[in-house]
């Protein structure tokens, strides 16, 4: 499973470890509310949001399981719900930028919106109450997170949905 996010013109992604041969009767719904949630700190409504984020999903895992990239999804249910293979979820963001932007300019002094030469991508460990801190790929492996083998596929998935995504967002 993929999980994409864009803000901005950076692509945040979490992979969860997907057994692709996984039988697809062990199945999960995925529910899309309307609240807002930034690391749990902001509590608040938009109308709509969870029914539009469930179209989108149910875009971009479409398009990716389309072009080789296995997800978790299987299909959208109805306005709220889809129906998603049973996965592992790595507890780490992985974050793709293609210009500085948010805690990375913060992190760095780097001025807002500069462009990058090439993706950068970073790795965080998804955790609220720690506010999701920069990690390195020495203790994703350290910590059984992934194996080296594993986060060299993300890696390659990563870097190959974000070229994809840079195309469509142009």
């Amino acid at each position: 499973m993929i999980l994409v996010y864009k803000h901005l013109k950076n692509i945040m992604i979490t992979i969860p470890k997907l057994n692709i041969n996984e039988n697809i009767k062990k199945t999960n719904e995925n529910h899309f509310q309307s609240s807002i949630s930034f690391n749990n700190q902001k509590k608040s409504t938009i109308e709509g949001k969870g029914v539009l984020n469930n179209r989108l999903s149910e875009f971009f895992m479409s398009g990716l399981n389309n072009i080789g990239i296995p997800t978790h999804f299987l299909k959208r249910l109805n306005m709220r719900e889809q129906l998603i293979k049973r996965a592992e979820i790595i507890p780490i963001e992985f974050i793709v930028r293609n210009v500085a932007s948010g805690s990375l300019t913060k992190r760095l002094g780097i001025t807002e919106g500069t462009i990058l030469e090439k993706p950068l991508l970073e790795y965080c460990f998804k955790n609220d109450e720690l506010s999701d801190p920069l990690i390195s790929k020495e203790h994703i492996i350290t910590f059984g997170w992934a194996t080296e083998k594993e986060l060299n596929l993300i890696d390659k998935s990563t870097h190959r949905i974000n070229d994809i995504l840079s195309g469509m967002f142009r």
